[in-house]
């Protein structure tokens, strides 16, 4: 039995998202592969030949592959993934746009966001937003799978020197092309990879607000910034800092919820988190059902408070 792993990167670095899948990899048992795809991407490959547990680092590198256009790069990764058991990727953004059509390409089903490895075959989603847990079982001779990354530990970055081999490169279909991408700088960690997240929703009021009342609780905690769906509608936060089952899925070690109400879909996006604090001015907001720890009042009052205290 041997595992397919197609890794996250930028063409440099392997991005974190690919270690907590690896460690996905890991539980399933079997020698483990890692596939990169790219353009100009040897030192992604490099990386990706130091991480611990890697038995071997295939390398498909062209110019075509250089902006990842999935169209391309699916058909690529189906050429390798037949002679594997197991093909798995992480359920961020990357692998909720590769997997299915990887999948449709070895005409078999996908198994979405697993949380949990019961087998070989076996695996545990969560379906209703979380409410509940279905266990699935694949008998495909290839399993697709995405993987959750907050429900499994990331390996180690370091401690590996698999062997590098090229891989035959794949055609450039030529339908899709990257026109533009504008990427937001920050001082702050990636929502995704932050062990604090201080979160806010609508009752902040606006734009402003927003940020006046958040950026210095996350600055003192060193924290990233995340928002409800509600927040993110009411153009008070970018999309890719929306938390929730339509957004991110994040489980940080402190989750700090600030004027969010609880709806059922943020919940699906952090109620894994290690310590949830809540801030909410009514009692029987649903937040508090999952918190940790909760403070009834006013949040224009509580956070400079709380802010000043750290």
């Amino acid at each position: 039995m041997s595992i397919l792993v197609i890794a996250e990167h930028d063409n440099k670095q392997i991005k974190a998202t690919t270690l907590n899948t690896l460690g996905a990899a890991g539980k399933i048992g079997g020698e483990i592969h890692i596939l990169v795809i790219g353009g100009a991407c040897a030192d992604a490959a490099v990386a990706a030949a130091k991480i611990a547990g890697v038995a071997k680092v295939r390398v498909i590198d062209a110019a075509h592959y250089a902006d990842q256009t999935v169209e391309n790069v699916a058909v690529a990764a189906a050429q390798l993934a037949g002679s594997y058991s197991h093909v798995l990727l992480p359920a961020s953004s990357f692998g909720k746009n590769l997997g299915p059509r990887l999948a449709a390409l070895l005409d078999v089903a996908q198994v979405s966001d697993i949380i949990s490895v019961v087998s070989a075959d076996t695996f545990v989603r969560p379906i209703y937003a979380g409410n509940a847990l279905a266990t699935v079982q694949s008998s495909d001779p290839v399993k697709v799978v995405t993987v959750r990354v907050s429900a499994f530990d990331a390996v180690a970055a370091q401690g590996g020197s698999a062997p590098i081999e090229a891989a035959p490169v794949g055609p450039d279909l030529g339908v899709s092309k990257l026109v533009g991408r504008e990427l937001t700088v920050s001082a702050r960690p990636t929502l995704g990879a932050a062990r604090v997240v201080v979160s806010g929703g609508r009752a902040l009021g606006s734009h402003e607000n927003f940020h006046a009342v958040l950026e210095p609780l996350a600055d003192k905690l060193g924290a990233a910034i995340g928002a409800s769906r509600a927040a993110v509608d009411a153009g008070f936060a970018p999309n890719d800092s929306q938390v929730g089952q339509t957004g991110q899925v994040v489980a940080p070690d402190l989750y700090i919820a600030i004027g969010i109400s609880g709806a059922i879909q943020h919940l699906a996006g952090m109620k894994e988190s290690r310590v949830i604090v809540a801030i909410n001015k009514d009692p029987d907001a649903v937040i508090f059902q999952v918190a940790d720890y909760g403070l009834v009042g006013d949040l224009f009052e509580l956070v400079p408070q709380l802010t000043a205290a750290l």
